[in-house]
């Protein structure tokens, strides 16, 4: 069951409070907003909180948005209904949700992915969350590349007609296609961004998009900005970790500052997600990911 201790709440409002009675110049270095909304990726951080206290924590660190991985999957009507209002006190959005069972890889797996993909629906549009992030499934060794390359086409394709002219929340419903890298999953058949694009713009269908994760991508093949920059179209979510280790931007080898001066010098505005492990406190940590965006994208 998700709930939320009094004392936590207690301790949001008031800091809520007080940050209002700041003075504009003192505030405005930490509150300037980026030109793209910020998110987080829920399963890094608080884990061992209960939910609505997680929810509390991300809004406390300055975010307006999460992303979930089927935390819902058990939960009751209650829980549903008070997952939402914490969200909505909070002032918080579920952009994207993942967890699906079911790869699109898999051929002979295809109606069960559709399956599972109408019956996620129902929950998506409970917590008012419009994105469904999608896998590949692992490599099937009865099968040739091209023929899970194409599976992938085509189970997407039908999936596309089945959320086509759907909205959730004022927000058109769009399949995530994520890639993962193959040290994280060597049996993972998609690992590379440019098949992942390539399959998102074979499907052509607005409410399919590619999930570029460049944490995933700079250990799998590098060369981030220049497939941002010719694929910016079809990019529907970014996420964020640096490489090594999945912590926190500047701890690695990515040049984030370059990357969110590029989002914003192509018009990106889908959702950027923090998708990293903190090594000290969640809350300073999401807020420093927080400002080096928006010191990066301010003129």
């Amino acid at each position: 069951m998700i709930q939320l201790t009094r004392r936590l709440f207690a301790q949001t409002v008031a800091a809520t409070a007080a940050a209002s009675l700041l003075p504009a110049t003192a505030s405005a270095a930490t509150t300037a907003e980026p030109p793209f909304p910020l998110s987080v990726m829920l399963w890094t951080v608080y884990r061992d909180l209960p939910f609505e206290e997680r929810l509390a924590r991300i809004a406390e660190a300055g975010y307006r948005n999460v992303e979930l991985v089927g935390e819902y999957k058990d939960w009751s009507p209650a829980d549903f209904a008070r997952a939402n209002a914490a969200r909505q006190r909070l002032g918080l959005h579920f952009d994207a949700t993942a967890g699906l069972k079911n790869g699109v890889g898999d051929p002979s797996t295809r109606a069960a992915f559709l399956d599972e993909l109408r019956a996620a629906l129902v929950p998506m549009r409970t917590l008012e969350c419009p994105a469904m992030i999608v896998l590949s499934g692992n490599i099937i060794e009865t099968r040739t590349r091209q023929q899970q390359h194409d599976a992938c086409i085509e189970t997407l394709r039908q999936a596309a007609k089945l959320i086509e002219g759907q909205s959730i929340a004022g927000e058109p419903v769009r399949l995530l296609l994520e890639c993962i890298d193959p040290e994280e999953n060597p049996h993972h058949y998609l690992q590379t961004a440019a098949e992942g694009l390539a399959i998102v713009r074979a499907i052509n269908h607005p409410q399919v998009q590619f999930l570029y994760d460049f944490f995933h991508e700079q250990i799998a093949a590098g060369n981030l900005i220049e497939k941002l920059e010719r694929n910016i179209d079809i990019i529907g979510l970014v996420h964020i970790a640096d490489v090594p280790g999945r912590h926190h931007p500047g701890t690695g080898e990515i040049n984030y500052a370059s990357i969110y001066r590029k989002l914003a010098d192509l018009h990106y505005r889908h959702a950027v997600a923090m998708e990293f492990l903190p090594q000290s406190d969640p809350t300073t940590e999401l807020r420093t990911a927080r400002e080096m965006v928006a010191t990066s994208t301010t003129p």
